[in-house]
């Protein structure tokens, strides 16, 4: 599972790591709590604050996990050719 940074900015303008994002920050992206967490997005539901830059990555984390739950669709190969076959003496 891959690792996602959640970004917290304090009153005194320093940012630190934080636990999970916000709902209001999932909310924003259009992103209820369940698909976060199917998609491996880690939720802390007693934050209120809301990043404009976590939303941005909540909304392309979402995307990647879209392009990749993508059914691929089935690669057409073509036959080999077959070689004609030597005829052999008897």
């Amino acid at each position: 599972m891959r690792e996602i940074k959640v970004v917290i900015t304090k009153q005194n303008g320093k940012q630190s790591e934080g636990k999970g994002f916000s709902p209001t920050e999932l909310e924003k992206a259009g992103i209820d709590k369940q698909q976060a967490r199917r998609i491996g997005l880690p939720v802390d539901v007693k934050r209120k604050s809301l990043h404009d830059e976590n939303v941005e990555t909540i909304k392309a984390q979402a995307e990647k996990a879209k392009a990749e739950s993508k059914p691929k669709e089935p690669e057409i190969q073509a036959e080999p050719e077959e070689k004609p076959k030597k005829k052999t003496k008897k």
